[in-house]
């Protein structure tokens, strides 16, 4: 293969995998986020139950 070619190759390679590592650094922040939010409790819900 051509030393060009796979210069490129991993250049794209160390592309996607940055991209990729940031896909899932976002989820696994949402995620946290949602599930503290539900822990939190809602005062607005449980004056309107009262």
């Amino acid at each position: 293969m051509n030393p060009d070619v796979m210069q490129n190759v991993l250049y794209g390679l160390e592309i996607m995998w940055k991209g990729m590592f940031g896909i899932f650094a976002v989820i696994i922040l949402i995620t946290l986020i949602v599930i503290l939010m539900s822990k939190i409790p809602d005062k607005g819900a449980n004056e309107e139950n009262k």
